[in-house]
């Protein structure tokens, strides 16, 4: 693989839009601790507008490509009174695929090429988009307890990783805590096809956050 890029001089985008709604203290504090040492180091952090990623709650209300795809793949299992050997969580939210018609799958699927479009252009010439992987620190167990609770922070804690896996994309995540911190994640990530360049530029941002955190 060719040597890192150099920092400076990166092209670095990030939205406040959708990826850092119900972000909490710690990820927060990380984060933006990660973009100063980015920009301390040359690299050029710059903010743009992606409001239409608010759409994708309404966009996939319905569990979406994955519940479709997923209940394809596993109705077999899941379907009449014969216990399934599935977490109760995985196969409730599986089988809420059964309700996604033809129509409703392509009506998704046009409105993913759609929002992936609409990333093409914003992202423009970016050598990567930086979001926090996860919005929240890792939950206690006894918080997760009851349904409900257990599929907010379920959703929240999806929530990014699912933004870029709908437009079709790639990215990986590297710790940008400190030691006496909680586990948190930067995302560098990239559209379909950029994965060699996202691999390069996580490199660069990989040895930074190692020698400050």
């Amino acid at each position: 693989m060719p040597a890192p890029p150099p920092l400076a001089g990166l092209r670095l985008a990030v939205t406040r839009d959708f990826v850092l709604d119900q972000v909490d203290a710690g990820v927060s504090a990380a984060f933006e601790r990660a973009l100063d040492l980015l920009a301390k180091a040359g690299a050029c952090i710059r903010w743009f507008d992606f409001p239409e990623l608010h759409e994708l709650p309404r966009i996939n209300a319905a569990g979406g490509l994955t519940a479709a795809e997923a209940w394809h793949g596993h109705r077999q299992w899941l379907q009449g009174d014969t216990p399934s050997a599935d977490d109760t969580r995985v196969a409730q939210r599986i089988r809420r695929g059964a309700a996604i018609s033809a129509a409703d799958y392509l009506d998704i699927r046009s409105e993913r090429q759609r929002l992936i479009s609409v990333a093409g252009e914003r992202l423009g010439d970016a050598d990567a988009w930086l979001m926090p992987t996860v919005a929240v620190v890792p939950p206690k167990l006894a918080d997760l307890a009851e349904d409900a609770a257990f599929f907010a922070t379920n959703g929240l804690v999806l929530r990014n990783t699912s933004v870029i896996n709908f437009l079709d994309g790639c990215a990986l995540s590297l710790p940008c805590q400190r030691g006496d911190e909680l586990p948190v994640g930067l995302s560098i990530a990239g559209l379909h096809g950029q994965d060699a360049r996202v691999l390069q530029v996580s490199r660069a941002i990989e040895a930074l956050l190692q020698e400050h955190t």
